[in-house]
């Protein structure tokens, strides 16, 4: 058996002796009070895109939930485990959050495998099972006339966007809090080269630039 990640070790040391100093006292009152975040973010698992990286959050701050696209399914109790919904369902009736950010990003490799229908994308795997539910049925998904295809990844990476918004609302316990106005839900996508952040306008349906001036 191989040893645990030096450089992982070599983070921590790192972590323990320059950055805990200084949130010490948060760790310890996040300890004993327990966790009271505002936020949960449904981000993508990229190694790229870190949500306490991207919005410069400290600990406590975000209730971070990370799978392939990120995609949340359509609101289905059944006897299937489903991470996601669990974990919006626990953010929503226990932590109380006041806002759910749907975090995309370029060059996702969900979606690309999704678009090139590559491997491991086959019908019986994990990954393409999850990805199926991007689709309704009968939807098809395929470049535009006259679209590079990187527009149409990019219109892909931001559909899955969307395609999650619209599943929280299948979610009775959202929607009941979104109606009252304790829970907004927003759009969000990552551009990784430039790390640029884009925000939806949902009165527009337009992702907006959320550097200052732009």
């Amino acid at each position: 058996m191989s040893p645990f990640p030096q450089h992982l070790i070599d983070g921590y040391r790192t972590f323990a002796s320059e950055r805990l100093p200084t949130e010490q006292s948060r760790y310890r009152e996040l300890s004993e009070r327990g966790q009271s975040p505002e936020v949960m973010v449904i981000g993508c698992c990229d190694s790229r895109v870190s949500p306490e990286a991207i919005f410069d959050a400290g600990p406590g701050e975000l209730f971070v939930v990370r799978n392939i696209a990120n995609l949340v399914p359509v609101y289905q109790p059944d006897e299937g485990a489903h991470g996601v919904s669990a974990a919006l369902e626990y953010a929503v009736n226990v932590l109380r959050v006041k806002h759910i950010v749907v975090l995309g990003h370029a060059q996702c490799g969900g979606i690309r495998a999704f678009i090139d229908k590559i491997e491991p994308l086959s019908p019986g795997d994990f990954i393409g099972k999850w990805m199926a539910m991007f689709i309704k049925p009968g939807e098809v998904v395929e470049q535009r006339d006259h679209e590079t295809m990187q527009k149409f990844v990019e219109r892909i990476e931001k559909a899955a966007v969307f395609r999650s918004l619209e599943n929280l609302k299948t979610f009775p316990f959202v929607k009941t809090q979104v109606a009252s106005g304790a829970l907004n839900v927003h759009g969000a996508y990552f551009g990784v080269a430039e790390g640029s952040l884009f925000v939806l306008d949902q009165a527009t349906k337009e992702f907006r630039s959320a550097r200052q001036g732009e």
